[in-house]
């Protein structure tokens, strides 16, 4: 039975990858069948209806919610200029040397990438960012890589997706908070050793981005005059929701609406509030629509590799196949790095999710060591995929191909791979 579970997830790895069905839905369908071919009954307790889709539509319920404050503060963060003003204010002060404008950059998508993850955080940062990159001659990939390998940087600390993996791993948010404070500086000095060595490694390469972002920094460009600089206070916004559910250790919800308030109050008149307020947070469900019915569809995966009768049939094999000695541990999962790409079968945001729930109810790793080793391969999802959002957007907007970002980005995010599963074995082990 174990066998056909892991070929039936296979074939969910297949229908993402020719991009078949929508990953959403080969989840669904994948947890269905898991259910099905386990035996469990239509309705009642361990069932298909009410455990899998009914309990599971909702389990990540949490997460939702996370990743529509994220969605909005970005929203707001786009709309009063406040994310526009921290890049301006980086490049001016840098002035014509790559690879100081680069790590200017860089900062910003890390602190935009607090905020909010996927295509709008490399939007936030990018629209400007990245032509000023190619202005003072810094190459159109490593201007797409800066942003993509900034925002992860910041990942570690993006509240929503500590939310998602204290939900979906049944982990405290101290646990979650405390291996991502371990995991932050190993991001943030690749990122930054990315920058220096290929901003040097080519030397000034001075080009015009293609005509699409060129128009697009225009349209910035107008609107960035038309809004002005936003008030110097507003730019801690950012660091608003960090701060307080890191350092007075609020919880996430509401540590992000009071980002949502501090950027709104220290930007808008009061006679302009509420039409903002109502205009952003209706612009947010449109950008969190995607996340969230992706997370609907991740909760329900979990529901049904956590069936009693799944768990049962997939434990034999994973426990024979999965590296007890930290060492293999480390090495097993960093060669296997390239299979969380592409929507492969370790992504957490598809079927790793799945793989995730089984090592945990088999209790073949504890909690936090899988969170150790699906928050590493999300470092490596979010910079060098070809298929995420953020990676096609950064390369297209740069004018190259999303392939040729992810051949100069993963060697470095490869080398964070190996750093978070080192850390992981030594800690978690």
């Amino acid at each position: 039975m174990g066998i056909v579970i892991l070929l039936v997830m296979l074939v969910g790895v297949a229908l993402i990858l020719t991009k078949t069905v929508p990953t959403a839905f080969a989840l669904v369908i994948v947890a269905v069948v898991i259910a099905v071919v386990v035996g469990s009954p239509l309705s009642g307790t361990n069932s298909v209806f009410d455990t899998v889709l009914q309990a599971g539509s909702f389990s990540l319920a949490s997460t939702m919610i996370a990743i529509l404050l994220g969605s909005w503060l970005g929203r707001i963060l786009d709309e009063t200029g406040i994310a526009g003003t921290l890049v301006r204010k980086i490049v001016e002060f840098s002035g014509d040397r790559p690879t100081i404008v680069a790590l200017g950059v860089l900062a910003v998508s890390t602190l935009v990438g607090t905020v909010t993850g996927s295509a709008p955080a490399a939007v936030l940062a990018g629209i400007i960012g990245i032509p000023a990159m190619i202005a003072v001659g810094v190459p159109k990939v490593t201007a797409a890589g800066t942003i993509l390998m900034g925002i992860a940087a910041g990942l570690p600390f993006e509240l929503p997706s500590w939310q998602f993996f204290s939900t979906a791993l049944s982990l405290p948010i101290p646990t979650v908070r405390g291996f991502m404070i371990k995991l932050f500086p190993l991001a943030l000095a690749l990122a930054i050793l990315f920058v220096i060595i290929e901003t040097r490694r080519q030397g000034a390469v001075h080009a015009w981005s293609l005509h699409p972002a060129s128009q697009a920094s225009k349209r910035s460009s107008l609107r960035s005059r038309r809004l002005g600089d936003a008030p110097w206070y507003s730019l801690l916004s950012p660091l608003v929701p960090i701060v307080l559910a890191l350092g007075f250790s609020l919880a996430i919800i509401p540590s992000l609406l009071a980002g949502v308030l501090y950027a709104l109050v220290t930007t808008t008149h009061p006679r302009d509030m509420n039409t903002r307020l109502l205009r952003t947070l209706y612009g947010s469900f449109q950008t969190a629509a995607a996340p969230i019915t992706l997370f609907i569809a991740i909760g329900i995966l979990l529901a049904s590799v956590k069936l009693p009768k799944a768990i049962s049939a997939l434990e034999p094999l994973v426990k024979d196949v999965s590296p007890q000695n930290p060492v293999l541990f480390v090495v097993i999962f960093t060669v296997l790095t390239p299979l969380c790409l592409y929507r492969g079968p370790l992504n957490i945001y598809g079927l790793g999710a799945g793989i995730a729930g089984v090592l945990i109810a088999a209790s073949i790793y504890p909690a936090v060591a899988v969170l150790g080793l699906t928050a590493t391969y999300n470092q490596v999802f979010g910079v060098a995929d070809p298929t995420s959002t953020q990676t096609v957007w950064s390369a297209q907007y740069a004018g190259v191909s999303p392939q040729a970002v992810m051949v100069r980005t993963l060697p470095y995010v490869w080398l964070v791979a190996l750093g978070g599963m080192a850390i992981t074995a030594i800690n978690y082990l």
